[in-house]
C-alpha cells in the first residue's frame, strides 16, 4: 500500500506539472527542465539505486553511437535485457533489492534505450538504400528530419531521451522521434492537452474504486491460506481467478491511465487527426511535420501515439485473440517492431515474443507460466470460431459470441493467477488444488476441435466426390 500511495502522489505531481511544462516554448530549454523533474522523480523513487539507470544509460549510449550500426541493436539488446535480468537477480546474490518502482523504471528505460538502438539502425538502413539508388540514377525516397536527427545523434540527446520525466516512472513506451517531435513542435500549444487529460481522469476513480472493492472482499492473500485450501470446495477455488484478475485489471486501467495523463498533460503525443497516429508509434503520414504549420482552428488533434489501453474494447470485445491487441498497446508494439517482425524464424517468433515480453516483466516464474501459456489456448480459440462461430448468424452468433467471451475471461483470469502468485512452489500448489482444470479442459477442448474438423473436412470431400460422380452420370 505504501509503494502505491508513493505510486500515485508522483503521478499526481507529474500530471499537475504538465500544466507548466508545455508552456516552455524553446526546445533546449523545455529538454533540461523536463530532464531536471525526471531525474528528481528516479532519484526519489530509487535512491542510490539510481546507479543502475545511469550505469545503463551511460553503456547504452556508447553502444548506440559508436558501435556498428548494423549491429547497434542486438548488443544494446544483449547488454539492456541481460542487465535487467541481473537487477532482479540482485536479491538472489544477497544484496537488496531495489524498490518496486524503481524496477518499473528499469523497465522503461531498457525499452526505451533499446527501441532507440532500433530506430538507429532503421534510419542507417535507410540511408543506405537511398545512398545507393542515387548511384544507380534512380530518384529515392528522402531521409526525414526524425532519421537524420537518429544519425546525429549525441550522448545529451540520448540523456534527455532517457531521464524526461514524461512517461520515466511507468510509461507508456514512446519513441524517440516522439520524443523529438514534443520538444520541436508545436503541437502541445495547439492540443486541448485539458480536456483530454480530464476524459481520462473521469473513469479513474471507477477503476480504483472497482479495485480497492472487490480486493477487500477477495484478497489475494486469501489464496495463499490454509482456510483457502482447507475449508473451500474445490469450485470456490476453481472461481476464485475470477476476482483475483478483476483485482488486476482495474489496478492496470488505473495505473495505465494514470501514466497517459502524464503525456496528455505535457502535450506529448499530441498530433492532428490526420497524420493517422498509431498507439507507440506515432504518425503513419510521412509529412505530419507540415501540419505544425496549419492553423490551429483548422486541424483536431488526439493522443493516440500514447493510448497504451483501449479499457472498453478490451472488456467487451469477443476473444482473446482480440483482447491482447488492446492491452498495453504501446509495449506492444514495440514487442512487435523489435522482436516478431525481427525474429528470423516465422514459426517461432510468437513464442520468442512472448518469452521477451515475459523476461520483460520479471524472473518469476508466474510470469513465464502466465504470458507463455497464451500460445497454447489461442489455437483452441481460433479453431473453435472457425468451426463455430465464422460462419453462425443471428441470435446463434451472438449466444456463441458470448460463450466466447465467458472463455476469453476464464483463460485470461486461470493464466493471471499464475501471473500474481508469482512462485512455482504457489502456482503449482493452486493449480493442484483445483486438479489443472483450465489445462485439462482445452487440451479435451483441442481434441475435439481436431476431431470434429477432421470429420467436416471429410464429409466436405466425400460430398464433393458425390457431386463429382452424379455430374460425371449425367454426362
Amino acid at each position: 500500500m505504501k509503494d502505491d500511495i508513493i505510486y500515485l502522489v508522483l503521478l499526481g505531481s507529474c500530471i499537475g506539472f504538465g500544466q507548466f511544462y508545455r508552456k516552455f516554448t524553446d526546445p533546449e530549454q523545455k529538454k533540461l527542465v523536463g530532464t531536471g523533474i525526471g531525474l528528481l522523480v528516479v532519484l526519489s523513487v530509487s535512491g542510490f539505486h539510481m546507479l543502475h539507470m545511469l550505469f545503463c544509460y551511460l553503456v547504452s549510449a556508447l553502444l548506440i553511437i559508436y558501435a556498428s550500426r548494423k549491429v547497434c541493436h542486438l548488443a544494446c539488446f544483449g547488454f539492456m535485457f541481460g542487465y535487467l535480468f541481473f537487477f532482479r537477480s540482485l536479491s538472489f546474490l544477497g544484496y537488496d533489492s531495489p524498490p518496486g518502482h524503481t524496477n518499473m523504471i528499469q523497465m522503461i528505460l531498457t525499452l526505451k534505450l533499446v527501441g532507440l538502438a532500433f530506430e538507429v539502425n532503421n534510419a542507417y538502413t535507410k540511408s543506405k538504400t537511398v545512398d545507393e539508388k542515387k548511384q544507380d540514377g534512380v530518384q529515392p525516397a528522402t531521409m526525414s528530419e526524425s532519421d537524420r536527427a537518429l544519425l546525429k545523434l549525441d550522448m545529451l540527446d540520448i540523456f534527455h531521451y532517457s531521464f524526461n520525466y514524461v512517461g520515466v516512472l511507468t510509461g507508456p513506451y514512446i519513441t524517440f522521434k516522439t520524443y523529438r517531435d514534443a520538444m520541436y513542435l508545436p503541437f502541445s500549444g495547439k492540443a486541448d492537452c485539458i480536456g483530454a487529460t480530464v476524459e481520462k481522469l473521469k473513469v479513474i476513480p471507477l477503476y480504483a474504486a472497482l479495485f480497492l472493492l472487490v480486493s477487500y472482499i477477495w484478497p489475494l492473500q486469501y489464496a495463499t491460506s490454509g482456510e483457502f485450501y482447507e475449508e473451500r470446495s474445490f469450485f470456490y477455488r476453481l472461481m476464485y481467478v475470477w476476482p483475483t484478475f478483476f483485482i488486476f485489471r482495474m489496478r492496470i486501467y488505473t495505473g495505465i491511465l494514470l501514466s497517459e495523463c502524464v503525456c496528455t498533460m505535457a502535450g506529448v503525443g499530441a498530433y492532428p487527426k490526420l497524420a493517422g497516429s498509431k498507439p507507440g508509434h506515432g504518425p503513419s503520414k510521412e509529412d505530419y511535420s507540415l501540419d505544425a504549420s496549419s492553423s490551429s482552428a483548422a486541424l483536431e488533434y488526439d493522443f493516440e501515439t500514447v493510448r497504451n489501453i483501449d479499457v472498453i474494447n478490451t472488456e467487451r470485445c469477443w476473444t482473446f485473440r482480440e483482447a491482447m491487441k488492446y492491452w498495453n498497446m504501446c509495449v506492444q508494439y514495440w514487442m512487435a517492431m523489435y522482436v516478431y517482425k525481427r525474429f528470423p524464424s516465422k514459426k517461432y517468433r510468437t513464442l520468442a515474443t512472448l518469452a521477451v515480453s515475459a523476461i520483460w516483466h520479471g524472473v518469476y516464474a508466474g510470469y513465464y507460466f502466465c504470458i507463455c501459456g497464451a500460445p497454447f489456448y489461442l489455437p483452441i480459440e481460433d479453431l473453435y470460431v472457425k468451426l463455430f462461430i465464422k460462419d453462425a448468424t443471428g441470435q446463434k452468433r451472438t449466444v456463441l459470441n458470448v460463450l466466447c467471451w465467458i472463455s476469453k475471461f476464464f483463460a485470461f483470469s486461470y493464466l493471471g493467477i499464475a501471473f500474481l502468485l508469482l512462485t512455482v512452489d504457489k502456482i503449482w500448489y493452486y493449480y493442484s488444488s483445483v486438479y489443472h482444470f483450465g489445462y485439462v479442459l482445452w487440451i479435451v477442448l483441442y481434441g475435439v476441435g481436431v476431431l470434429i474438423a477432421k470429420q467436416r473436412k471429410a464429409s466436405a470431400k466425400k460430398e464433393a466426390k458425390t457431386v463429382q460422380d452424379a455430374g460425371a452420370k449425367q454426362d
